[in-house]
């Protein structure tokens, strides 16, 4: 008999409020109208890692949920951590969300088991989201049934956002943490670290925890010492001579711009 899987902790950040729409407006509409109850189709978010498709489906679980619906977000990339068994008896399930999706492709009994989930969601008027790396031609189904499903949904692709945009979305989650984080020191750290948005934010988790033990704002120079601080600790871990540091627009090694 399977067994629901254990429900995951949701992303503190992961929200509407602090999703930069950007030129994805029409998908973010699409997703607040399925939170709501008023859609119920299978949609299929494709993009690059990093574009927000983790933000935008635990968004929409986290607003079903506070909307009366039962929904469940499972990412499918923890490798033999789970088992397909985990998509058995969700019939109490409203809302359901797979991330990563394309990381069971190819593999037949995970491929059943979503194909199995497809037609439940489907045949019952439940939403299904789902979110990979390429659209559902590219994503390596085996089993014909299932392509076929998925080539029906209804596809997405998040568009990387605008150079503003990423800044508008490291002040939202900034402001999602209840730290200040001015215009200028955002630039800043927008030009010296990986910006894609889950680094983006775990940085804002480190300069958080810094800034309360030393009771600081997040400047622009108390940003440039974290990440000195941070560039010398990880040469020291792998034994490398550090970097020069990034103090004037040049980068160290640890720190590169994209």
């Amino acid at each position: 008999m399977g067994q629901l899987p254990l429900p995951l902790k949701l992303d503190r950040s992961a929200s509407f409020e602090t999703f930069v729409a950007d030129s994805n407006e029409t998908l973010v509409r699409h997703l607040e109208a399925v939170a709501r109850g008023e859609r119920s189709e299978v949609v299929w978010i494709c993009g690059a890692r990093g574009r927000g498709k983790s933000h935008l489906l635990q968004a929409t679980c986290r607003a079903a949920d506070r909307a009366g619906t039962r929904a469940m977000y499972l990412p499918l990339d923890a490798g033999d951590e789970l088992d397909p068994d985990c998509l058995l008896d969700l019939d109490s399930v409203g809302l359901l969300a797979l991330d990563q999706i394309d990381a069971v492709a190819g593999r037949p009994a995970w491929e059943e088991r979503l194909f199995a989930v497809l037609d439940g969601m489907q045949s019952s008027g439940r939403p299904l989201l789902l979110a990979a790396d390429t659209a559902p031609s590219g994503a390596g189904f085996a089993l014909a049934d299932l392509a076929s499903r998925a080539a029906a949904a209804t596809v997405y692709r998040l568009n990387p956002l605008s150079d503003d945009g990423q800044r508008q979305a490291l002040e939202e989650h900034a402001r999602g943490r209840g730290l200040e984080l001015d215009e200028a020191t955002a630039r800043y750290l927008l030009t010296r670290v990986e910006r894609e948005v889950g680094e983006l934010c775990r940085w804002l988790d480190r300069l958080d925890r810094a800034s309360l033990v030393e009771q600081r704002r997040l400047t622009v120079p108390f940003v440039r010492k974290a990440l000195e601080s941070e560039a010398t600790r990880e040469s020291a871990s792998t034994g490398e001579v550090p970097g020069s540091a990034p103090v004037d627009g040049r980068q160290g090694p640890a720190h590169r711009p994209r």
